[in-house]
């Protein structure tokens, strides 16, 4: 019984690896569904392959995504067509942020590679009035109630990702190579931090090892 444990963990780990899918884009609808249907610009933060800096492109008149890591922004324009609304540019999300506001600002999975409490201070400055900041983090797994979350996502990650490949081994998705880190905050934490700065901001644990975090700036 004692290898039990470790055995399901790498048949869990050589099926996914097999069977890869991006639990980020997973939220990618979901974040649509928050945002009015046309908005003037948008902002998002950490990314990546571009994958909803060009969704977010199909409600707003301009896109502009930044990501720390030139590989990644290389191949974000690569894969954005020419005449789409949206520009890719290589920086530290809080010292090259672009100037100006924005009506929409998105940040997925990437909050956690940045001091939290600077990273929302410095989103709610660059953020319209009227404007919509929505985050989709990661947060570190600490009290029973987390545990259980990610245990029951268990079932249901094996079955999307057989699902979103048709069961057939796959290639990583391009949004999928990005350089990671663990998150080290906990979702209590998160949820104190993000009151403090943005008073009434929405935080809720969701499904896939992730939280969300929507404000409105009035």
């Amino acid at each position: 019984m004692t290898t039990l444990a470790p055995r399901v963990l790498h048949a869990l780990d050589r099926f996914h690896a097999d069977h890869p899918w991006d639990h980020n884009a997973h939220y990618h609808r979901w974040l649509l569904r928050q945002l009015p249907r046309r908005f003037d610009s948008a902002l998002d933060v950490g990314s990546g392959s571009g994958d909803l800096a060009r969704l977010l492109a199909t409600r707003a008149g301009a896109v502009h995504g930044i990501d720390a890591d030139p590989t990644i922004v290389a191949r974000a324009r690569e894969l954005t067509a020419p005449a789409a609304p949206v520009t890719f540019t290589v920086g530290d999300a809080l010292s090259d942020m672009p100037s100006g506001s924005y009506d929409v600002i998105t940040c997925v999975a990437t909050i956690h590679h940045l001091p939290f409490s600077d990273a929302l201070t410095h989103f709610r400055q660059h953020l319209a009035p009227g404007g919509t900041l929505i985050v989709v983090g990661v947060a570190h797994a600490q009290s029973l109630c987390d545990h259980l979350l990610g245990a029951a996502a268990i079932p249901s990650n094996v079955a999307m990702a057989w699902i979103k490949n048709k069961g057939c081994k796959a290639a990583r998705p391009a949004s999928m190579t990005a350089p990671t880190r663990p998150a080290t905050m906990s979702f209590p934490d998160i949820v104190r931090d993000a009151q403090h700065v943005l008073p009434g901001a929405r935080l809720r644990r969701r499904l896939f090892w992730r939280y969300t975090l929507v404000w409105y700036q009035h």
